[in-house]
């Protein structure tokens, strides 16, 4: 295929892409979703690569094929109309609150590929509002957990099966929205496939998928031999202390990424799926090596990821995951890139805060009497680079999500902002300051609410990297009647009204010694 087809043919893939989250964005009911944008959407080829995605959420994007995966051989058999979704993250997901949609796209009885939609739902079940419990010690307490299933079946929706979820939920009425909104997106990326195949011939569009993904993967293998060989090792802990350890060994154009000798799985919610361990992995390899390369299935062909079963990297059922997509996704891009660092000195940036900084708030509405279900992502310090200041109050790695603006935010639910700025000072110093943190008070109107968080880096300090200092680690407070208290980082709390969730999110890392020598 000549270039010029390839890119014009590549860049529609990936516009549909883009549609059909914007679709999802458009006709989703939570703010999760429509304010946040904690969605993500991609295609796929008739055997189930990835071809195609949009610019939308890491952790989201390099799990899907997973996704797709499973689907395809739960089912061999596709028509039209149908969709399958599922969310187990022992069969192919990431973490319970994220229920994925696959579907087929037919164009005169040919298959001319898959799409799939992804969507963080604010409310699965489970033993607390937001499906996010800090205490969890195994995933039945996370929520409901879906294997893959067809909900609708040549566009005949399964009544049964949607009253079954939707009975398992606390705020049904958003979660059947949001469902439907996401088969809008699903059927949006279908209309678009089957238009393309119309103009440039279904032939076309296959041997476009093929040369995308072999593209990729030139790119990739050329990339990767600009990296001296070797064998590159870098550590790093949870706040409690779970070790993940990394081998990089570079030989040629490939990378093999070895996590022998990480931790064990634990009894609390931050051991990942091996798809969450290889999206991370995808993303910080692609990061630092060809930030401009196309994320497709070529890309990670040169790549090789040991992680051995039942190790937080790698976990076993029933072991609970919830943190695992949210937090240790974190860690694992910062071992990926501490060991690039060593590989590629100058190349790389100190960590960032390492959290997403995971709130969840639940009760009653005391306006409507209904349930409702609040969550969000904090932003926080990005790690300085190699010649700039790390960014202030920014998602960072594996979110790709926006903060949910206050006016939304005290719309929808009885919750007011209190407080909402920069952690002055929090960004490590060095030649180049670590991003600073951000500082979110919350106050909770009405009822008593149950408040969970998973989040990390309050004991373990994101690093500085070339004599920069560390970021100052977050810290999270409940204020009630002006008297301030700590809260733990993972686990749930019993709110009263009137009270105050204070959270404060770490710095990011330092590069570079401070100006001046050391301070």
């Amino acid at each position: 295929m000549d270039p010029i087809t390839l890119a014009v043919v590549g860049n529609a893939l990936s516009g549909i892409c883009e549609e059909m989250s914007a679709a999802l964005v458009r006709t989703a009911y939570s703010p999760n979703i429509k304010e946040r944008r904690d969605c993500s959407s991609a295609l796929f080829t008739p055997n189930g690569e990835l071809v195609a995605q949009a610019e939308n959420i890491p952790v989201h994007l390099g799990a899907m094929p997973f996704s797709v995966r499973a689907a395809l051989e739960a089912f061999p058999d596709w028509a039209v109309g149908d969709i399958a979704v599922l969310n187990d993250p022992f069969c192919g997901g990431a973490h319970l609150p994220d229920i994925t949609f696959v579907a087929p796209a037919f164009h005169e009885g040919e298959l001319l590929g898959f799409v799939a939609v992804r969507a963080h739902h604010a409310d699965v079940g489970g033993m607390t509002p937001g499906s996010l419990p800090g205490a969890a010690s195994e995933i039945f307490q996370e929520g409901l957990r879906i294997p893959p299933v067809k909900l609708w079946r040549k566009g005949e929706l399964n009544r049964d099966l949607l009253s079954l979820v939707l009975l398992n939920v606390r705020t049904p009425w958003e979660r059947e929205g949001d469902l439907r909104a996401q088969r809008a997106a699903v059927e949006t990326g279908i209309r678009r496939v089957v238009a393309l195949a119309r103009r440039i011939g279904a032939k076309t569009l296959f041997a476009a998928y093929r040369e995308l993904c072999l593209y990729a993967e030139r790119r990739m293998r050329a990339a990767i031999e600009d990296v001296p060989d070797g064998t590159f090792r870098f550590e790093d802990f949870l706040d409690e202390g779970i070790a993940i350890r990394l081998e990089l060994r570079i030989q040629g154009d490939e990378v093999e990424l070895d996590f022998s000798g990480t931790s064990p799985q634990v009894g609390f919610p931050v051991n990942a799926p091996l798809a969450v361990t290889a999206s991370a992995a995808y993303f910080a390899l692609k990061a630092v090596l060809d930030p401009g390369l196309p994320p497709n299935a070529g890309a990670w062909r040169p790549v090789r990821i040991i992680a051995p079963e039942g190790t937080v990297v790698n976990a076993l059922p029933p072991a609970p995951v919830g943190g695992g997509n949210l937090e240790l996704s974190q860690r694992i891009v910062d071992v990926v890139l501490g060991a690039l660092a060593r590989a590629l000195p100058g190349r790389v940036p100190a960590a960032s805060q390492g959290t997403m900084n995971n709130l969840t708030i639940g009760g009653v509405d005391p306006q409507t009497g209904r349930p409702y279900t609040f969550y969000e992502t904090i932003g926080g310090g990005m790690g300085a680079r190699p010649g700039k200041d790390g960014i202030d109050g920014v998602h960072t790695h594996m979110t790709n999500t926006l903060n949910t603006p206050v006016e939304a935010l005290e719309l929808a639910y009885p919750l007011r902002v209190e407080r909402y700025e920069l952690r002055e000072g929090s960004g490590g110093k060095g030649r180049y300051r670590g991003g600073m943190g951000i500082r979110r008070d919350i106050r909770v109107l009405g009822h008593r609410a149950t408040v969970s968080l998973l989040a990390e880096r309050r004991k373990e300090r994101p690093w500085g990297l070339a004599g920069g200092a560390p970021g100052t680690p977050g810290e999270d407070l409940l204020v009630i009647e002006e008297e301030e208290r700590r809260i733990p980082a993972k686990g749930t709390v019993e709110v009263p009204p009137g009270a105050i969730i204070s959270i404060r999110t770490p710095g990011g890392g330092g590069y570079g010694p401070p100006r001046g020598g050391p301070e």
